[in-house]
This record gives structure tokens, sequence and C-alpha cells, in this order.
């Protein structure tokens, strides 16, 4: 296979082709893989589509990239033509139904992911839509969705703005194949699969780590040579059961929290006569392998043909991410059946030399948004035990585990390594933090309010009433108020005036009235009136979303759950004033 051209220094800094006239720029007469995205194309690590483009870049594929694609017509899906191998489709960073609507199902005025800050340039259920088109437009070509939209919708789920359980989108699509969770090992096993092979024979792609499949429930599995022993293989309830019994979401949704953790154990729902397979999910990346996806050559920039500016893009320009997985498991968060519940992290020195790429950017002016990931403070965690072999279903909750180790001080060195990089004039940490997580000394903490806070740290103690915050699998009321204290007491010793800006959540499963009525009285008498609150919107794949659908929590138990939009909406404005509304979306790096 011809080596791709944009790997030469001429083109090493410049965006993957878009147009016909971009893919002549570079000499290609066709593209291998087309990727498709609901979100703008931005060439930043922090962006999917760019990464793995990058990625595939980097083992000689040619690609090409259409980003926010009318659906209307297929002529902006056959601007480069067929590609040679396969398309790759993506909603974007987050589900096409929530960049749409509030939680009350309004529409949203505006998409951060976009050019000019607009709503409107993704159609609902993107996923489906895109995959459509494709076969439309290039009937056998093979098709595979990967993104947040399809990871957490993989398997049935309730789809709370039409109130309704769904099959698995890979049925609904009728795409070859579904990438669960980061893609990067997956991606390039289906482009050399593919590669040099005959594409119509999507048995081809059936197996890979990290991925779901479809067939016949009448097709032998069990004469492919990759597929489980039966030991192996857990059935999760169909698709019918689930629709007979709401209870039997929770069910499933709690085997497939357990199956992100699991090497070498695969599951299998059926739906009708169609049964769809889930295999073992991928390896996480080594630090050296995550240190060379972000040693590629991003431009960190918006494609050049667009004029307006993308607020999302601008937010994270010149952040860092240091890691990723998250070790808890917050029932209404997406985080850990997505990135996995192993810390992967970066080195110190890819991270120092990532900041010293910024130095040379036209950009840059010295001031580092953000270096961290889903939660700071678990750059460099480790697990002592076998994570496959664990049977919690979050590291921090109910209570800090003991095989999990955390390294303050070594995060600590790295904050202050980049920190004193000639050139850089301030270091913030915008990712969210655990404050329940620090060692003995509360090393990072302390530092963090001393040397990284710009006068104000989010925090998302998400509420503050015990009984909610253990269905949220959050730590106690107790633990947010001495951290408060602690914060309040250490910005006083650093003479600074500092403020905590609270994430919280209205209409959790479980919260009533009462416990709304006990949060809004806590904040009235510190005289907080906070502005980051956030009804609960039941997005798919979540274990809160089973609880909001079945009524009941993770062990079965009956609980009330605010349902309907006015039982919503009165807890809602027990914190946020009528008048306001909905509080919209949180930032583009947050869950």
């Amino acid at each position: 296979m011809k080596k791709n051209p944009s790997l030469h220094d001429s083109n090493a800094m410049t965006p993957l082709p878009m147009t016909r006239k971009e893919m002549k720029a570079r000499r290609w007469d066709a593209i291998d893989i087309l990727l498709i995205s609901g979100d703008a194309y931005v060439d930043h690590p922090s962006f999917g589509t760019a990464l793995l483009a990058r990625v595939l870049e980097k083992e000689g594929f040619r690609v090409g990239i259409i980003a926010q694609p009318r659906w209307t017509t297929p002529d902006d899906f056959t601007v480069m033509g067929r590609p040679r191998l396969f398309a790759g489709i993506t909603a974007g960073a987050v589900d096409s139904m929530l960049a749409h609507y509030t939680a009350f199902r309004k529409l949203r005025r505006d998409d951060a992911y976009t050019p000019g800050n607009v709503h409107g340039k993704r159609p609902n259920r993107a996923s489906l839509v895109y995959t459509s088109m494709i076969r439309n437009a290039f009937p056998g070509l093979p098709v595979v969705l990967g993104g947040i939209e399809a990871s957490m919708r993989r398997a049935s789920h309730y789809d709370f703005w039409t109130d309704k359980i769904r099959r698995s989108i890979l049925l609904d699509s009728k795409a070859d194949l579904l990438v669960c969770g980061m893609g990067e090992r997956a991606i390039v096993d289906i482009a050399h699969r593919l590669n040099g092979s005959d594409p119509y024979e999507k048995e081809l792609l059936w197996g890979i780590p990290g991925t779901a499949f479809a067939c016949s429930s009448q097709t032998d599995m069990s004469l492919y040579p990759y597929f489980p022993d039966p030991e192996h293989l857990e059935e999760l309830p169909s698709h019918e059961a689930i629709l007979e019994d709401a209870a039997a979401l929770m069910g499933a949704t709690l085997t497939i929290e357990k199956h992100s953790r699991q090497q070498g154990q695969w599951l299998i729902q059926k739906a009708g006569n169609q049964q769809v397979f889930f295999t073992s999910p991928a390896l996480p990346l080594t630090t050296p392998e995550l240190d060379a996806l972000y040693s590629l050559p991003f431009t960190r920039r918006p494609h050049p043909h667009y004029k307006a500016p993308i607020p999302a893009a601008e937010m994270i320009q010149f952040s860092i991410t240091a890691h990723r997985g998250c070790a808890a498991a917050c029932t209404f968060c997406a985080l850990t059946q997505h990135q996995g519940r192993q810390i992967q992290s970066r080195s110190t020195q890819s991270i120092v030399d990532e900041m010293n790429e910024f130095l040379k950017h036209p950009d840059w002016k010295g001031v580092i948004s953000d270096l961290g990931g889903p939660t700071a403070n678990m750059w460099g965690a480790r697990c002592l035990s076998e994570p496959s072999e664990c049977r919690r279903e979050d590291c921090l909750f109910p209570r800090h585990c003991p095989h999990f180790k955390i390294d303050d001080e070594s995060l600590v060195q790295l904050l202050h390594e980049v920190a004193a990089i000639q050139g850089v004039k301030h270091l913030r940490i915008s990712s969210g933090i655990r404050y329940d997580l620090t060692d003995e000394r509360h090393t990072f903490l302390r530092e963090l309010i001393h040397e990284f806070v710009g006068g104000q740290l989010k925090v998302a103690p998400e509420h503050l009433c015990d009984p909610v915050l253990r269905l949220m699998r959050k730590p106690s009321m107790k633990v947010f108020e001495q951290f408060l204290h602690f914060f309040e007491e250490e910005s006083r010793k650093a003479g600074k005036t500092q403020f905590l800006v609270p994430y919280l959540i209205s209409a959790f499963p479980g919260c009533t009235d009462g416990d709304m009525k006990m949060l809004a009285e806590w904040l009235e008498k510190r005289n907080w009136r906070p502005r980051q609150v956030q009804c609960f919107i039941p997005t798919p794949g979540t274990v809160a979303t089973a609880m909001f659908y079945a009524k009941i929590d993770t062990h079965g138990k009956r609980i009330y759950v605010a349902t309907s939009d006015k039982q919503r909406m009165r807890q809602h404005h027990r914190l946020i004033p009528e008048e306001t509304g909905d509080s919209g979306n949180r930032n583009p790096r947050s869950r």
C-alpha cells in the first residue's frame, strides 16, 4: 500500500482533507477511509474524529473527513468520492438528542461544537441518519459506528425523548460494526482487516475487541475460531424481556457496566430474530501508546474553511489531556463505560513535550486552560490488584478502595514542572476534581488551592442529601462540608479570595421534593445562588437512567422518581428561578 503523503514534512501540520481540492493538494486520487462527524472538524486531540484520523494517517491510510454534512442530499457525503475501505460515523462529542434538547425537551439555542455556536447543524439521531445517507451514496461500503452516541446505545436502552425502549443502535442503523468506547485499537484493526480483503465479507470485522456486531439468531457462532467458550459468554436480558419488565433494564445495565472492566468476557443480547454480540473490551492503552497518540501532528485549530469561531475549540485549544479513564462510577455518568475504569496516564516527558510544542504555535498566549482529564487528580493513579477480578462498581464509593493508589506528590511535581516552562504565564486546572481523593497530607488539594485556581474552582458535589448521594455513588454531605472548610482555610492562608462553583443536579432518581428543599435551605444559609444546576437528563446506557425508567435502585428497591415535566420543573426551580429556565450544556469536556 502506498504510504500516506500527509506524513511527509510538507503536510505534517495541515488538517486532513474535506474536499477534492485538498485531496488534489496531497496528490490523492482517492481516500481509503471516510470519517463523518456531527461536530465541526477541529484538528485537536480532544476531538475523537481528529484523533482517530491522525492515528489512521500514521498507519499509512488516506483519510478524508466530512463534518456536519447536510442530510437532505447525498452531495456532501460524496464530495471526496467512494472510500476504498470503509466509512466511520460518529454523532459527535455528545449524543445528538442531548445536543438538541434540554432536560424539558425544548430545543436548545446553541451548539458549542458548531461554528458560530448555532443550533441545527446535525440531525436528530445522527448515527442513524448518516448511516442511511452513506448506504444510499455508496451501496455495499462497510459502515462502522463509534462515539458516545453509538457506544452508550449499543444495547437495548431507554430513550428519554420518546419515552420508549429502543433496540441496539447497531440494529436500527444496520451498520456493520459498532466500536464501544475509545476506538484507537479497534479502528486500526478494522482498517488493516479490510485492506487487501473483500470488504463485502462483513464477517471480517467480527470478533475485534471493543466492538459489537449483529447477526441472525440462526447463525452458529461456534463455527468461528474467535468465539469464546460458553463460560466467557454472558447473556443480557433480551430486548423483549426489557419491554415486558422494566427491572430487566437495570439488570442489563449493571451487567454492561461490569463487562466494561472484564477482559475475555463477551455479552450477547437477543432482539427478535437477531442477536448482538459484544466482544471483550479493548485493552487499555499503555503509557508509551498514549504518549504516541499525543505526539501526532495536530494543528490545534478548526479547519481553515470555517469563518465563525467554535466555542468548544476555543475552550480547549491549549489544554492538555494527561490521562484517560475514571476510577469512580457515578451512576449518572458515561465515563467509566466509555473510557474504562482503569486510569491510563501519559508520562511527564510526553506532557512537557506537548507543552513545548505550544510555544511554537502562532496562537499561543501563555495560558494553559487545563491540565487534567475526566478527573484531574487521578493522573498516575493505579490499581494494585487485578482489575478484571474486581467486583466493586466504584473504586471510591462507598469508601476509597485500599488497592487504588494515587500519587499526589508526582502530580504536584508535574504541575510545577509544566508551570515553570519559560513562556507559560498561567496554568489552570479546569477538569473536575474528586475532593474525596487525596493523600493524608492533602498534598494535591493544598497545592491546587494555593497555586492553580484562577479565582474559582469548579467541583461537583451534585447534591447534598445523603440518600440521593448514595444513589449517585457520590461522597457524603459531610465530606463536602469538610472540603469546603479546607478550601476556605487554605485560600485564606494563600492570601486569596477564591470561590467554589458547585455543579448540582435536580430531579435525580430517588430525589424527593423534601430533598431539594433541604438542599435549597443549605445553599441559602450560605448565601449561595448556584447557576451550574442541571435537571437530570436520562441519557442512554447509564445506571441512573435505568433507575429513572424502572423506578428502582441498583438493589431492586423501589424509589421515588420525578418523571413528569411538572414534577421535574418543581424540583429544578427550587434552585433555579423559573424565569431562567434550563441551564443547558455543561463544559464540553465534562461527562
